[in-house]
C-alpha cells in the first residue's frame, strides 16, 4: 500500500485501532474539499495496531474532541512537507455538544437549545458527568 506524503496539513497518529471513523465523523472530515486518508490497523510497536488519518489541508481540529475520543493521539502539523509541530493530547476538563445526557429528567431534555456540557470528574477512569444533573456519561 502506498499513501503519498502531504505538503500542508495534519496527521493524526497513534489513534486506537478502530477509532478513526468516529474521529472522521466528529471532526466533519467528509465536508472538507481535500484528500483525507484513513489507515486502519497499521502495525505499531507501542500499540500493536493503530489507525492514522492524514488530512491534506491546513486546519485546526477540535483538540477537545480528539482528546475525549482518544487522549493518546498525536497531532502532527505539516508545512511545506516538513513536521513543524507535534501536539500531545490530554483528556479535556469539559466537553460541549459531543455527548447527550441520557437522563430524561435533565434540563437538557426539556430545554433543547441548552448546550450539552459534561465535566471530567474522574481523570483516572475518564468519567464525565453532566454539568446540569451529574448523570454519568455512557
Amino acid at each position: 500500500m502506498h499513501i503519498d506524503s502531504i505538503r500542508n496539513g495534519i496527521v493524526l497518529d497513534h489513534i486506537k485501532a478502530g477509532k478513526s471513523m468516529e474521529i472522521y465523523k466528529f471532526l466533519g472530515l467528509d465536508s472538507l474539499d481535500c484528500s483525507v486518508a484513513i489507515i486502519k490497523n497499521a502495525p505499531s510497536h507501542k500499540q500493536g495496531r493503530k489507525d492514522i488519518i492524514k488530512i491534506d489541508s491546513a486546519m485546526e481540529p477540535d483538540l477537545d474532541i480528539l482528546g475525549f475520543i482518544d487522549p493518546e493521539i498525536t497531532v502532527n502539523v505539516i508545512k511545506d512537507g516538513e513536521l513543524v509541530e507535534k501536539k500531545h493530547l490530554t483528556l479535556p476538563k469539559q466537553i460541549r455538544d459531543v455527548l447527550k445526557c441520557k437522563n430524561p429528567r435533565c434540563i437538557t431534555s426539556v430545554e433543547q437549545e441548552l448546550p450539552h456540557i459534561f465535566n471530567l470528574t474522574d481523570p483516572r477512569h475518564a468519567v464525565y458527568r453532566c454539568a446540569y444533573c451529574e448523570t454519568k456519561a455512557e
